[in-house]
């Protein structure tokens, strides 16, 4: 799939009260308005035509669609909504028509008594005002029962109720090509964009550049080459020279080589929690070598018992897949077969090895990227298993 990669000029914001320093790592968050505005100018540009970003799981999508790119539509004018589609992974619509109808509560009854009562019909005014009988409090209209025509009753009652266009943000897409009838789905949700694409603006993120692709580049989908698909970028040095920086300043100078922390930036896979995670636990044992804290985090028990619980709770067959897999080695090759047969026992099936990486893929423990290529979506589980 190609992508078109979107390139700006990414701003640093450090979580600051009012008149004191940063005290810890938790403190520093890295904003990015200028990526906000281009999507947005994107959006603009192309009227009922949403963008598509993907990146890998936990590098940050979610962060920038709440704290960057939202803020940025309420100047601009709209009213941001955010629905997880995973929320409701069986019934993807149900949960993207849940943020809807909570977006509707909020402007048809507003939190707090004085909101609650300057919404409410006066139904009587006695003598000199001395009394006042009150009408019942606002409630939902009735919106029809069947999901795709409540979805776009939805989206036209919130516009005219909030006076803006909507910018309906979804993340995990993907999933809505992983369930039955999401041909459907996706097709109702196509649909109801275009209609109202005087009314709503949408941009999707996903973690699986194979799911991505089967809803969005596949000739005969009904979202084929509808949204714009670009490469959410991750971050980089920005985010790491914050990280150093604040290690200097509790260990009095000493501190990490920027290009060590690249290194296993990378090797992490850009996932900003995690390094934070790393960086921390090398502060607390006072140490700068990255190498010997990544080593120190592999063979924590809590990192080790999670990891165990995880492979002891797959079937058999899926757990040997798994390690097939971390070892790079193809999962249906004749000689892979063997590998996985045990003893007294025949070799598994083909069938029953697609059954098992199709299981895998649906825990969220095994990606499809390209061709045939699998890999297991966390890269420290698949050096864990590497070694086992």
């Amino acid at each position: 799939m190609s992508f078109i990669v979107v390139k700006t000029t990414i701003a640093i914001i450090t979580t600051i009260n009012d008149n004191t320093k940063m005290n810890t790592f938790d403190d520093i968050e890295i904003r990015r308005p200028e990526l906000a505005g281009s999507y947005l100018s994107l959006l603009r540009s192309q009227p009922g035509r949403p963008l598509a970003l993907f990146a890998p799981r936990r590098v940050g999508k979610t962060f920038f669609l709440d704290h960057d790119l939202a803020p940025i539509a309420k100047k601009a004018g709209l009213l941001p909504i955010y629905a997880d589609v995973w929320l409701q992974r069986a019934a993807p619509l149900d949960a993207i028509n849940h943020a809807l109808e909570e977006a509707l509560d909020d402007l048809n009854v507003p939190s707090g008594r004085l909101g609650k009562l300057a919404k409410t019909t006066i139904k009587k005014i006695g003598a000199a005002g001395a009394s006042i009988e009150m009408g019942d409090e606002p409630t939902r209209r009735a919106l029809p029962a069947s999901p795709e025509l409540r979805l776009d009753a939805l989206i036209t009652r919130i516009a005219q109720a909030s006076g803006k266009p909507l910018l309906l943000m979804l993340d995990e897409i993907q999933t809505l090509g992983e369930v039955t009838q999401g041909d459907s789905i996706i097709a109702t949700l196509r649909a109801v964009l275009h209609k109202r694409k005087n009314e709503v603006m949408a941009v999707f993120t996903g973690s699986s550049q194979a799911g991505l692709s089967k809803i969005m580049s596949t000739a005969g989908s009904p979202m084929y080459q509808f949204a714009q698909l670009l490469d959410f970028p991750v971050l980089g040095d920005e985010y790491l020279a914050q990280l150093v920086g604040h290690f200097a300043t509790i260990h009095r100078g000493r501190k990490p080589k920027l290009d060590d922390l690249r290194r296993l930036f990378a090797r992490v896979g850009f996932k900003p929690a995690l390094m934070k995670d790393l960086i921390k636990n090398m502060s607390a044992e006072g140490i700068t070598d990255v190498d010997i804290a990544f080593r120190h985090f592999m063979e924590d028990d809590r990192q080790i018992a999670g990891w165990a619980a995880l492979i002891d709770s797959l079937a058999p067959l899926e757990r040997s897949v798994l390690f097939v897999i971390a070892k790079q080695l193809p999962p249906m090759g004749q000689q892979t077969l063997k590998l996985l047969t045990a003893p007294k026992h025949p070799p598994p099936t083909v069938a029953k090895i697609r059954v098992a990486i199709q299981r895998l893929r649906i825990a969220g423990i095994v990606t499809k990227e390209g061709g045939d290529g699998l890999q297991i979506e966390d890269r420290l589980l698949a050096e864990y298993l590497a070694t086992k």
